[in-house]
């Protein structure tokens, strides 16, 4: 590791002052920052000589505080400003993750700091800017004061001015759900396609703008001359380390937007302006501006100093491989706080829970009662008098039960796979889902066919272990009461990895998921598990920025549309191209792929069906990256392709070292990753609807060794609508040098093991 001082060196730029340059370690991305003439932050950023982003202001508005002295903190962090001090220089460390995509990782940058004041208030804040050879990454840094102690944000008002009217892929903006299908439009397209973009059915909506977007936001520009060739710059935005802070959004400006808006009416789909609009003039079009996630009372953010915002980041390429393998989001984010981390482990695990998503088992043990309520010793009771479930009548549809967590067990054991997840194993799920209950589940009571004790020893038995499930409700509170006895309950039986849920309105009430106060419960919950050496899986939870690298026993996160979609309607066939371009930017997803029986009408009542193939279920186990990946089909419909699911046994968790061969956003990816410990590699390959012809060449194989490949690929005549289960498996021994050439099928994809002989 190395760290020096560095000569900043200043231009004159349009539209700028004298500017402060910056390059990244090998010239690539430069960083211009000055003051306006007003005194505002600015910055631009290019990349080979290319704008990225043009001169763009920073800055905070501040709420009033009634409680603040001589009324300072009603003034802005906005203007006003001039530098009293700047530093630059440059760091270089390798790391190693506990898990990840490859052994290690380096991170080398250049650093810029700005120290500005606002004379008249007296005010100092730092603005500090990191500069990598794939992006940026810049913070807001406040120092404790006497006129900056206690503050309350409004709004944070960082912009990304971009060059033009880029493709991008996105989601609305949402404080409450990332579980909706990406879109691909022009920037100017978004305000006319946002309306139809919403899901409207999702369990809690709370849309804030027609032109409000998700991060991570991937964009693509027209082809444009770089190194005497056309190309397009991929672009993505994104933050990291985000910490005791609201998470961020974006809002496009363009000539509709006269202010930020509030999404009013789910119903109606309406909005209705800000009453107290911006009183900063509106930057140029097709210029994104953050968009904090309020709480319950409409406030962004409630700080005391010394403290800082999270890192808001830009990453840049020519090649859109460089954005999958970018590990910009994790460098920014602080080393491992855990002094222990050898009881966190990459899991494969199978689960009681896909037959009850697509709707022929329940969560729930008896529909005799319209609503529980959990008394005072921990079991239901309604209108005052006392439940027992076990004198209720079981609905016979409950799937959390003895027999069945015993055939999972034995699956699991037979083939290998680490640990079995069971839902509904606890009592309160008959009324779970009413958005206003606050006393949702005590996370220890087990339902009558649910025997904790009997079950954890048949599993220990057979070398495997249950993972937990613990379904808040979303009312957080309820959760953090429950938290220590539920925890101590997972170590009593020996389960060391936890699924989370949040689904529905967050209570306390009026808050969102994505606040600053749910955003510090998140992380709560993730501290206070690694006291009891527990894995955290976290779904319906804020987007991740990179924190599993501070914590990694949160291994894997929902926080996007996952395959239970397959079951609500589908998600399109590119929608498993663009995820690892967005979502996947700031930390692995559960997605649990593994559907292998598509047509969900063969063996339930659901008319849905997954929009892929076998071959192309076999390669999310690679392009979809995550140290826990879930087997997520039935045992019995494994048993009807063995053959098939061979791959799945064999696929590792964790990896010694990743390429990505091939890559464009929505259209394909082909990644060859090596198995941590081994000289064992497997390359997976996922196309869209349209097909894919694939050409992988093993330069990456060790040079003089030989490896058994296995390849499974769709059939000639494969595709996701019409012949989904067609697949061919190869066997052949190749070497270092050879090509595969390997066609995907419209929706498809192909998965390789490469054995060292």
């Amino acid at each position: 590791m190395k760290r020096k001082n560095l000569l900043a060196t200043v231009l004159l730029t349009p539209l700028m002052a004298i500017a402060t340059v910056v390059k990244s370690p090998n010239g690539n991305i430069v960083v211009n920052f000055s003051l306006d003439d007003s005194g505002r932050p600015t910055y631009d950023m290019s990349y080979k000589g290319k704008a990225v982003v043009n001169p763009s202001h920073l800055g905070l508005e501040l709420a009033r505080d009634k409680h603040a002295s001589k009324g300072l903190q009603e003034t802005d962090l906005m203007d006003g400003f001039t530098i009293v001090n700047e530093k630059t220089s440059e760091f270089d460390e390798t790391w190693k993750p506990v898990w990840g995509e490859s052994a290690q990782i380096r991170n080398h940058y250049n650093e810029y700091v700005a120290t500005l004041k606002q004379q008249k208030e007296q005010r100092t804040i730092a603005i500090r800017f990191r500069i990598y050879d794939d992006g940026i990454g810049f913070r807001y840094e406040f120092p404790q004061q006497p006129n900056l102690n206690y503050f309350l944000i409004k709004e944070e008002r960082s912009e990304f001015a971009m060059t033009g009217d880029h493709k991008a892929w996105w989601l609305p903006g949402d404080y409450d759900t990332q579980e909706q299908m990406t879109q691909e439009t022009r920037l100017s397209e978004i305000r006319g396609r946002f309306k139809e973009a919403v899901n409207w059915t999702n369990s809690s909506v709370a849309v804030f703008s027609p032109t409000g977007v998700q991060t991570a936001l991937q964009m693509k520009s027209d082809p444009i001359d770089i190194d005497g060739k056309k190309r397009s710059l991929y672009i993505n935005i994104h933050e990291a380390a985000c910490l005791d802070y609201a998470t961020m959004h974006l809002e496009l400006v363009d000539a509709q937007t006269k202010a930020l808006t509030t999404h009013l009416d789910g119903n109606s789909n309406t909005y209705t302006p800000n009453p107290a609009p911006s009183a900063y003039p509106l930057p140029a079009p097709f210029t994104f501006v953050s968009h904090l996630t309020p709480d319950a009372t409409g406030l962004k953010g409630c700080m005391q100093t010394p403290c800082e915002t999270p890192w808001r980041t830009v990453m840049v390429s020519d090649d859109a491989r460089d954005m999958l393998s970018s590990n910009l989001i994790l460098n920014l984010n602080e080393p491992c706080k855990l002094e222990d981390t050898s009881w966190i482990h990459p899991t494969k695990y199978c689960g009681v829970w896909w037959e009850m998503i697509v709707g022929k088992s329940s969560w729930h043990y008896t529909d005799e009662f319209p609503s529980i309520k959990l008394g005072d010793d921990a079991f239901p009771n309604s209108q005052s008098s006392i439940i027992n479930y076990q004198l209720a009548k079981p609905n016979g549809r409950h799937a959390a039960n003895n027999e069945k967590v015993r055939r999972y067990i034995d699956f699991a054991a037979e083939n290998g796979l680490d640990e079995v997840l069971v839902e509904g194993w606890n009592v309160g799920w008959e009324d779970w889902a009413n958005m206003w209950k606050r006393d949702v589940f005590d996370f220890v009571t087990p339902y009558p066919d649910f025997d904790l004790k009997a079950l954890n020893d048949y599993a220990h038995a057979k070398g495997v272990k249950l993972l937990m499930h613990h379904e808040t409700s979303s009312s957080s509170q309820n959760y953090e009461r429950h938290l220590k006895e539920a925890f101590e309950l997972m170590n009593r039986y020996g389960y060391d990895a936890v699924k989370t849920g949040y689904v529905g309105d967050i209570i306390p009430r009026g808050d969102h998921h994505y606040s600053q106060s749910m955003n510090n419960h998140y992380l709560y919950v993730i501290k206070e598990a690694a006291k009891h050496h527990i894995m955290v899986n976290s779904h319906e939870a804020t987007r991740p920025t990179g924190l599993c690298r501070t914590y990694p026993n949160l291994v894997g996160g929902e926080s996007a549309r996952g395959t239970e979609y397959e079951a609500f309607g589908g998600s399109n066939p590119d929608h498993t191209c663009i995820l690892p371009f967005t979502r996947l930017q700031g930390g692995p997803m559960d997605y649990t792929p593994g559907i292998l029986v598509t047509r969900l009408s063969e063996w339930s009542d659901n008319t849905s069906w997954a929009r892929i193939t076998i071959a192309g279920s076999l390669a999310l186990y690679l392009t979809m990256y995550s140290p826990l990946q879930m087997a997520a089909d039935l045992p019995e419909h494994y048993a009807k392709f063995m053959d098939a699911f061979q791959f799945i046994k064999d696929v590792a968790c964790d990896w010694d070292e990743s390429i990505y061969l091939e890559a464009e956003p929505a259209d394909y990816i082909t990644v060859a990753r090596k198995a941590k410990g081994t000289d064992n590699w497997f390359v997976g390959g996922k196309c869209d609807e349209q097909g894919h012809q694939a050409v992988v060449k093993l330069d990456f194989l060790d040079k003089g060794r030989k490896y058994d490949c296995t390849i499974y690929a769709d059939a000639k005549d494969a595709h996701y609508e019409i012949n989904p289960q067609a697949y061919a498996i190869t066997k052949k021994v190749v070497k270092q040098g050879d090509v595969l050439k390997l066609r995907e099928a419209p929706g498809g994809g192909f998965a390789v093991s490469l054995i060292s002989k």
